[in-house]
């Protein structure tokens, strides 16, 4: 499979950008400054694309690529691909899903905790020697508080049994019902966010689901209540956030995902009441290695007339 090319979109992984170039004729995309030198060299001989979270194939890409024959997301999202296009086309889709379902569901947890007790302050309370002269000042519990989840899919149902081992009530709301969980649904997010401490973003990223969570929501969660995003970045109104943080609507937010990473509205950078991280939610390395084999182990059966392992299919 050597003589395959295949057009690796951004820098992601160094296991994964081995594994490729052991296998294929590997191409950077980021090594052309200009889309045109790329397109006048290998316009027709690109047959896959690997992306990610934040870069894909949209239309203009997979338009341009006359030979493509896949696209092969190292992430479970699937907003930076025009899905569209691709079945349009008879270009085939692959992701990585359950590999990572269970780092992202821990780093959920670990941001409530974190937000809660507030142990990025606890951190820089120790480390400025602040302790020496008084006590922290309380904070709020965790066990017990209502978890409402957005979007109970593989992740989602994986946060909700953290949750319950915290003895939280646990809600959800998601296209469907899923009355074998046994979680209580509730037919709006509004609903409920009304009905929640905790609210947790954990669904796909559509047209639909950006800006589901919107001053209305934010409202009815309430100054007691805080936002939990472990989706995407624009399932948040970040605008509407700010305003929502900084004014005292909501009371606390603790953000893996940002609308426009990796810019952050610098109004959050001086809130107490909030913890951000850099999209680090599968940033592992016995995940990484697991995503990358996922999608290097997808080309490898494409190529050879072998059914995909996860080929894309719409669930929540």
């Amino acid at each position: 499979m050597e003589s395959i090319g295949v057009l690796m979109m951004c820098p992601m992984s160094s296991y994964l950008e081995n594994e490729l170039q052991k296998r294929f004729n590997l191409v950077r995309f980021w090594n052309f400054p200009e889309k045109s030198v790329f397109l006048e060299t290998h316009r027709n001989s690109i047959r896959a694309v690997v992306g990610n979270a934040s870069t894909g194939a949209d239309a203009e890409l997979i338009n341009d690529l006359t030979k493509l024959e896949i696209v092969s997301s190292f992430s479970v999202g699937l907003d930076k691909i025009d899905l569209g296009k691709c079945k349009e086309k008879g270009i085939r889709v692959t992701n990585t899903p359950d590999v990572l379902t269970e780092d992202v569901a821990d780093l959920a947890i670990g941001l409530i905790l974190a937000l809660l007790r507030r142990l990025c302050e606890c951190d820089r309370y120790v480390r400025s020697c602040k302790w020496k002269y008084g006590d922290f000042q309380l904070t709020a519990k965790f066990s017990g508080k209502s978890v409402g989840i957005l979007g109970l899919g593989r992740i989602g149902t994986a946060i909700a049994k953290r949750a319950e081992a915290f003895s939280c009530p646990v809600s959800y709301h998601s296209r469907r019902v899923k009355p074998d969980l046994g979680y209580n649904y509730y037919p709006t997010v509004v609903e409920l966010a009304e009905n929640s401490d905790i609210l947790v973003v954990a669904c796909p990223l559509t047209d639909q689901t950006r800006h589901i969570v919107n001053r209305q929501v934010m409202d009815a969660l309430g100054a007691k209540g805080v936002l939990v995003n472990i989706g995407r970045g624009p399932h948040v109104d970040e605008q509407e956030l700010v305003k929502a943080l900084t004014e005292g609507r909501l009371g606390g937010a603790a953000l893996d995902v940002f609308e426009q990473e990796p810019h952050v509205p610098e109004e959050l950078f001086g809130l107490e009441n909030v913890v951000l991280l850099p999209h680090v939610g599968s940033g592992t390395v016995e995940t990484e290695n697991a995503m990358a084999d996922l999608v290097v182990s997808n080309l490898e059966a494409h190529f050879a007339g072998k059914s995909l392992l996860t080929p894309v299919v719409w669930s929540e």
